[in-house]
């Protein structure tokens, strides 16, 4: 049996080791730098193709920025999808509590961004992107990003009075979640990603009274069809996060798919050289086309 730690290694750096893949098109959402959007047109030609919102993970920390994703964005552009690519603020290098290097996320701009994003994501695509059917989105994320999916889907189910809240259901099609940081008990529990979450949110007192607003397993049921691929070695996000989440909705009176993957960690999910990704882009397209 291989080394967990080894093989977490060699499929990041299989992962990372594609170039970036320029956009077709990039708008902005704000006026800070990192509130913009990248553009992926479909590889095949086509006039009118599924629009895929993704966001990248990283933790939340600002070292990972959307670069990452851009070769799973051209993946799925050869798929036959329309593709946003989306970009977020994230941690700072300012020390907070619980964080031992660059800070995870912030708050409330994280949010912000990826609220105010998802609100302009389809007037953005009509000017920059014609292929896009934007009455067929599908929302997807990787890690971190699989989190701010889930959360963005279930912002009409946030306490009355948010900021983030939405009077209906968000339009779209549904949710393919890789790896979320979906459920914040389990995952403080498990210290994923070295206290991520406790960062996010601002430390330990602030845990109850934040996660209220941000943890997606205590904004169940959405309605939103939603399916989690997880891998069944993943150590950075373990099985046991989706685990929670699924049973968290299920409590709710909602069914999340779960797809386990054998013998595949964290980044194959997000790697166009693995056989986990078109396991990812088939789990699109079943809920888009």
């Amino acid at each position: 049996m291989p080394d967990p730690a080894a093989r977490d290694a060699a499929e990041e750096a299989s992962a990372f080791s594609h170039p970036a893949v320029a956009p077709d098109a990039s708008a902005a959402y704000g006026a800070h730098p990192d509130q913009v959007v990248d553009f992926y047109a479909p590889r095949d030609g086509s006039p009118s193709a599924p629009l895929v919102v993704a966001l990248h993970g990283g933790a939340w920390r600002s070292p990972y920025d959307r670069r990452h994703l851009t070769p799973f964005a051209d993946f799925l552009a050869r798929r036959g999808f329309a593709v946003a690519n989306v970009e977020y603020r994230r941690g700072g290098d300012i020390p907070r509590q619980g964080a031992t290097g660059p800070v995870a996320g912030r708050w409330p701009e994280t949010f912000d961004d990826v609220a105010a994003a998802l609100d302009a994501v389809t007037g953005l695509a009509v000017a920059h992107l014609p292929q896009a059917d934007t009455r067929r989105i599908v929302l997807t994320g990787h890690s971190a990003g699989g989190h701010l999916a889930l959360w963005a889907a279930a912002r009409h189910v946030l306490p009355a009075g948010s900021p983030w809240r939405l009077p209906a259901a968000p339009e779209l099609r549904g949710v393919v979640a890789l790896a979320p940081i979906a459920h914040f008990d389990r995952a403080v529990e498990l210290d994923v990603c070295g206290g991520a979450v406790t960062q996010l949110l601002g430390g330990t007192d602030r845990l109850a009274e934040r996660s209220a607003l941000a943890d997606p397993s205590r904004l169940l049921p959405t309605g939103i069809a939603t399916t989690v691929v997880q891998g069944r070695e993943d150590i950075v996000v373990p099985a046991a996060v989706a685990d929670a989440y699924v049973e968290a909705a299920a409590k709710a009176g909602e069914t999340v798919g779960l797809t386990l993957l054998e013998d595949v960690g964290h980044f194959p999910l997000i790697d166009p050289a693995a056989d986990a990704c078109a396991v990812v882009a088939e789990e699109i397209a079943q809920l888009a086309f």
